[in-house]
């Protein structure tokens, strides 16, 4: 049974997280309220997964996140964002968070967030091998639009990552999390053109209209393609699905804080946070994303 640790100052808060992670079935919530107390607690029983506020006494959340990736950098973070923390919610992303939920989507969001990071983590920690002398890889998927499959591709091209010796944990994670929101946004968004919006108003039409659509011509025949090119000092990932795509030169720029809490366009946040470079095509339905390997790391 997966543990979750739910790092909160704020008991209302900390009450509302653990009501909406309960529709997750055999998850021990364990709680702390504040940084210093989670690191004791970590200490004494390390759990699955973490997630944090980010204001909190003593020790916040961005210094949690600082600490557990020097101790324990194979351990997920997730934090819970607030409006007014958005400085300090990308600092802790860059310093090695896994992903982040807005304090105001937590009902429609964290259940669906810690599933994901818990089911990376899970298969990262169960694969791990590496394979020495190997120059580099080159793979190519064509994925019918199933998002069970998602995890099982990032596993896949992570165990690349340990092949060719890429990087260190934080890069692995960082390409990690780009991976997974990249193909999940050319799945859902592009290839079965359901769009993030819908997620907040109508959580139960959103997924109803994903399975719908993925049953109904034209949706079912669309695939998503994710080339990988992966050796020991870059990565590169092209994703491209077979939507109707979508002008990028009206995307807000959502690496600005005033974007970060806004549901539509965290994908492309999260991967501008985590991938050195990326790029769309003109019709907006193929991104390329790049990483080079940190200085002093293999």
């Amino acid at each position: 049974m997966p543990t979750i640790l739910i790092v909160d100052d704020n008991k209302i808060d900390h009450q509302a997280a653990r009501r909406y992670l309960s529709r997750l079935e055999n998850l021990d919530v364990r709680q702390s309220y504040d940084g210093v107390h989670a690191l004791e607690e970590i200490e004494r029983q390390l759990p699955d997964i973490v997630l944090t506020d980010l204001r909190m006494p003593r020790m916040n959340g961005l210094e949690l996140v600082e600490r557990l990736h020097e101790k324990i950098p194979l351990l997920p973070v997730v934090l819970m964002t607030s409006q007014g923390n958005e400085k300090i919610a990308v600092e802790a992303l860059q310093a090695g968070a896994a992903s982040y939920v807005p304090k105001g989507l937590l009902k429609e969001e964290l259940a669906d967030t810690i599933e994901r990071v818990l089911e990376i983590a899970a298969a990262k920690r169960s694969q791990l091998e590496i394979v020495r002398f190997l120059d580099h890889t080159e793979s190519e998927f064509a994925l019918r639009n199933d998002p069970e499959l998602i995890a099982p591709l990032v596993s896949y091209l992570l165990d690349s990552l340990d092949r060719v010796g890429f990087g260190d944990d934080t890069d692995r994670a960082s390409v990690r999390m780009a991976i997974m929101e990249a193909v999940s946004n050319s799945m859902i968004h592009g290839n079965l053109e359901v769009g993030s919006e819908l997620r907040s108003s109508d959580r139960d039409l959103y997924y109803r209209l994903i399975e719908e659509r993925r049953r109904t011509a034209p949706y079912s025949e669309r695939r998503v393609r994710c080339r990988a090119r992966e050796n020991g000092e870059s990565v590169e990932y092209v994703i491209e699905d077979e939507g109707p795509g979508f002008d990028p030169t009206t995307v807000g720029d959502p690496m600005a804080p005033e974007n970060l809490l806004s549901v539509s366009g965290r994908g492309i946040m999260l991967i501008g946070t985590f991938m050195d470079e990326f790029e769309y095509n003109e019709k907006g339905n193929r991104i390329t994303m790049r990483k080079r390997r940190a200085a002093g790391t293999r």
